[in-house]
């Protein structure tokens, strides 16, 4: 090996070289390079250094000494020039330890860097050749920065490390198929392919109880991605048979029956071998509200719908109406006149109906209202409630001992249906007076205009011959449904908040029901996904503060969800109007670009086992890019998410 020991030769002398500063003077700066070229020129005739394993001969580099400022679980990896494309950011490496003979899996969180070989990247001979024009290009090497995942035991598992592996240990990169067995990111709903790897594929599993029922948030800036990985992710949810419901408060969605016709799309497509494809029309419905406009009128499958008010908790109605303490007061007393007033009318409970008496009995109000109330005969008792306030009626009732206080009580003409009935107002007038409402004209008048206002919206189903009924809540609960509910020419966000409070409760009670009869049956109940999109606008953490009652229907649904197979999914702009409240519901995550450093730091707190490097990369990630963290992962990664398939109405 005498050539090989003239090359070791002169490399010592090039290194003693550049420490005594020879690189300092002109004339010695030609000697330096010469050197180092013939230095590489040795080591190729050579045949290149001799490895001490011959199994070596796969792997990409060597594991280098630790330094004073060596960090816990992070290793340095030398490569060789060749090799140097090898190992990018987020791929998978093996690190065979010399002489304790274990294996460690690590993923490369920063680098690949190229470094020149016994220079300083900053040496005055490289910054002269750069300066000059020169076209010359020393020897160099990479570097990266490897994250230790765990020890690998002889059957695979993985343990967190005892020790750390030794240096010039070989660094082996893994192939896909078994850097996708480690990673455990597969699953039947695709969201794209991981980041550092050339296929493979990032999905979630629709029927893992672990997932999606457990809660899902994406978070990202304006232009970031989200309406793509929505898209993607409603998509193959629903062809991987679960029920998906979209609250759409722009009809974005409302077009997914069509092939998406965007360039960019179609090229970024075909580039993973998929298709432009549409939601198939059988399997999607758009649903908008009666009296509403909808953003894509010509939809195939367009459902008009109406709101049922007596679905609505009374405490959730005083909060979207932001009623004070003395109208909230009133507001109840009227709800409490009204019931009885309904028994009394046999309207609800009926006669020979015991499950409607059961039903009567059973009702929580903090999570829906009393069947069969409406606006209508709320505002009906409040008028009577207001008249028999005014001072001639405190006179009237002044009397004592009258014994036909309900036919002293102030008349006037009903509005709505149920009063209008023989002998309805002389009820009223009898349940009025044993409740007893409170005085004071101006508060009653006030209840009766924030309702007025509410039935004027005109949104509501009254059960006239012409009016729009309700969704069918269990329809919607079909496998493979897509059911896309447009707000759009809603108008303003508490009526968004009203038809959100009253489908999530319609679907609890669905999912319920359809969960009882499959665990008689012996059968798994439909998965069941329900996408808001801009959370914020409905629970963001001003409006919980004012609405309390609704955020904790929220949150029971969220909560007894996760044993129904209902799962919600929060999509928003702005996550740090979200409350902590909300973020903790969520078990997974699919961040896109977020540069608001309070924002990063509260979900560092909140997502685990994300590294450093994926958050440092968080605020410059191009669109397309998220970091996604499910529970089935076994680390959190970087992933490019899928072209959308479907057409989007409002894509750049």
């Amino acid at each position: 090996m005498p050539e090989s020991n003239g090359a070791l030769t002169r490399q010592q002398q090039l290194a003693d070289d550049v420490a005594h500063g020879a690189h300092s003077e002109p004339h010695k700066d030609d000697s330096v390079l010469a050197r180092q070229q013939q230095l590489a020129d040795d080591i190729a005739r050579a045949g290149g250094p001799k490895l001490a394993n011959p199994d070596d001969a796969d792997s990409v580099g060597v594991t280098m000494f630790d330094l004073p400022g060596s960090n816990d679980l992070t290793v340095t990896v030398l490569l060789g020039r060749e090799h140097l494309q090898r190992a990018p950011s987020q791929s998978l490496v093996r690190i065979k330890s010399r002489k304790d003979e274990r294996n460690y899996l690590g993923v490369v969180t920063a680098g690949p860097f190229a470094e020149p070989d016994g220079l300083r990247a900053d040496s005055d001979i490289l910054k002269a050749v750069a300066t000059h024009r020169g076209d010359y290009l020393p020897p160099f090497h990479g570097r990266v920065q490897v994250t230790i995942l765990g020890e690998e035991l002889k059957g695979g598992e993985l343990t967190p490390p005892r020790l750390r592996p030794l240096p010039n240990s070989p660094v082996f990169v893994l192939k896909d198929d078994e850097a996708a067995k480690v990673l455990k990111c597969g699953g039947d709903v695709r969201l794209g392919l991981a980041v550092g790897h050339e296929q493979v594929e990032v999905g979630a599993p629709a029927k893992a109880k672990s997932v999606f029922p457990r809660h899902t948030a994406i978070l990202g800036t304006t232009g970031g991605g989200k309406s793509t990985t929505v898209s993607g992710l409603v998509n193959r949810a629903r062809a991987a048979g679960m029920a998906v419901i979209l609250l759409d408060v722009e009809g974005e969605y409302t077009v997914m029956h069509e092939p998406t016709d965007h360039k960019g799309m179609q090229e970024g497509l075909r580039a993973r071998n998929l298709t432009p494809e549409g939601v198939p029309v059988k399997d999607m419905t758009v649903y908008h509200l009666v009296n509403r406009g909808a953003a894509n009128p010509t939809h195939p499958k367009l459902r008009p719908f109406s709101l049922q008010f007596a679905r609505l908790s009374p405490y959730a109605v005083m909060e979207i109406l932001d009623l004070s303490d003395a109208q909230q007061e009133r507001f109840l007393k009227a709800y409490d006149i009204a019931k009885p007033l309904l028994r009394e009318l046999k309207i609800f409970p009926q006669e020979g109906h015991p499950e409607q008496e059961q039903l009567a009995l059973d009702i929580d109000e903090f999570e829906r209202g009393y069947p069969r109330v409406t606006i209508p005969l709320l505002i009906d008792i409040v008028r009577a409630c207001a008249l028999r306030a005014e001072p001639k009626g405190d006179k009237k009732r002044s009397r004592k001992g009258s014994e036909d206080d309900a036919d002293d009580a102030p008349t006037f003409d009903p509005w709505c249906r149920e009063l209008k009935a023989p002998g309805a107002v002389q009820a009223l007038n009898k349940r009025m007076n044993a409740a007893n409402p409170p005085g004071n004209t101006v508060s009653w008048h006030a209840v009766q205009g924030r309702l007025s206002r509410l039935n004027r919206l005109n949104v509501f189903f009254d059960e006239q011959p012409n009016s729009k009924r309700p969704m069918t809540h269990s329809e919607m609960l079909r496998p493979g449904a897509l059911s896309v509910i447009d707000l759009s020419d809603t108008g303003f966000s508490e009526l968004n908040n009203l038809v959100i409070a009253d489908i999530l409760r319609g679907i609890q009670d669905a999912q319920d029901t359809a969960c009882e009869a499959a665990e008689q049956q012996k059968k798994s109940p439909t998965p069941v996904l329900i996408v808001v999109e801009e959370a914020h606008e409905f629970l963001s953490e001003e409006r919980i503060g004012r609405t309390p009652v609704l955020f904790e229907q929220v949150a029971k649904i969220a909560k007894r969800g996760r044993k129904r197979w209902l799962g919600l999914c929060f999509v928003t702009q702005l996550p740090s109007h979200l409350p902590k409240q909300v973020l903790g519901l969520c078990n997974s995550f699919i961040l896109h670009k977020l540069q608001d450093p309070q924002v990063v730091t509260l979900l560092k707190r909140t997502v685990g086992g994300v590294d450093e490097g994926l958050w440092d990369r968080l605020p410059n990630l191009a669109p397309g890019q998220a970091v996604v963290s499910f529970p089935h992962f076994a680390r959190p990664l970087l992933v490019s998410i899928d072209p959308s398939q479907a057409k989007l109405r409002m894509t750049d």
